[in-house]
């Protein structure tokens, strides 16, 4: 498990997980978390219960259908998701305590944001067309807060090295410079989805953001990486308002 440094209020708990630790096998060895992947689904129930039992989870994460989309939930008491037809969105929020909002990836950048109150809460799932899209913008506005009252913590993707986009790609990202090198074929260049993720915060007025610098695809035995492996599992980033204010 990672747990983010990231400042934020007591009362928050958040992690991202790893690929170690679960029952899953071959390339989903071990700690798969996708339903969707291909897995034998007895062993993703298995790690996700292992998951709710190591985290001592308030409830069950709100598991979405991610589309590599824009659609923003909010995880209340009074939503009722259905386990046979997820919700399709690709970043959920929640101000009640015990919601846990969770993203799955395996490349894609993870991120959780909260408020300095630690009165609310998002999980988001950003993919390159996501982040094209303006999934960032529409959940910081979903929030309804102040941009500089937000935490934003930007956990492990698939790193500069080893994420290659067409020209194509780049003129939808946007951003800076900086988030992109060199390709040695003319029509293509790496990008940093994590660069360009601190860009579009920075933008919105959000200035406490934190990116680790873990690299799935450079990591096998700790991460999955749907670039490098192709069918493989998925990892999960959580985040929720603890009930009893860390006490």
């Amino acid at each position: 498990m990672i747990i983010p440094n990231w400042n934020a209020p007591s009362n928050i708990r958040a992690v991202s997980t790893t690929r170690i630790g679960g029952v899953s096998h071959d390339q989903y060895s071990s700690f798969n978390l996708g339903d969707h992947v291909g897995d034998d689904p007895h062993l993703v129930e298995r790690n996700r219960l292992l998951l709710s039992a190591e985290l001592n989870l308030p409830t069950n994460p709100l598991w979405l259908d991610q589309v590599h989309g824009v659609e923003v939930v909010k995880n209340s008491s009074s939503l009722q998701p259905n386990i046979k037809a997820p919700i399709r969105a690709d970043a959920s929020w929640s101000d009640e305590p015990g919601r846990v909002c969770a993203v799955m990836t395996a490349d894609c950048l993870p991120i959780v944001l909260c408020t300095n109150k630690g009165d609310m809460i998002a999980a988001i799932h950003a993919g390159w067309r996501s982040l094209a899209a303006g999934i960032i913008e529409k959940t910081v506005a979903q929030m309804n807060v102040e941009p500089d009252s937000l935490l934003a913590w930007l956990g492990p993707h698939i790193g500069l090295d080893h994420f290659e986009v067409g020209l194509e790609v780049r003129e939808a990202l946007g951003g800076p410079h900086s988030a992109y090198k060199k390709h040695h074929e003319a029509q293509k260049v790496y990008a940093d989805l994590g660069r360009i993720a601190f860009d579009k915060f920075l933008r919105l007025g959000v200035d406490h953001i934190v990116s680790v610098q873990m690299c799935t695809y450079a990591n096998p035995k700790k991460f999955f990486s749907y670039r490098r492996d192709g069918q493989c599992g998925r990892m999960a980033t959580l985040i929720w308002i603890n009930e009893d204010n860390g006490d």
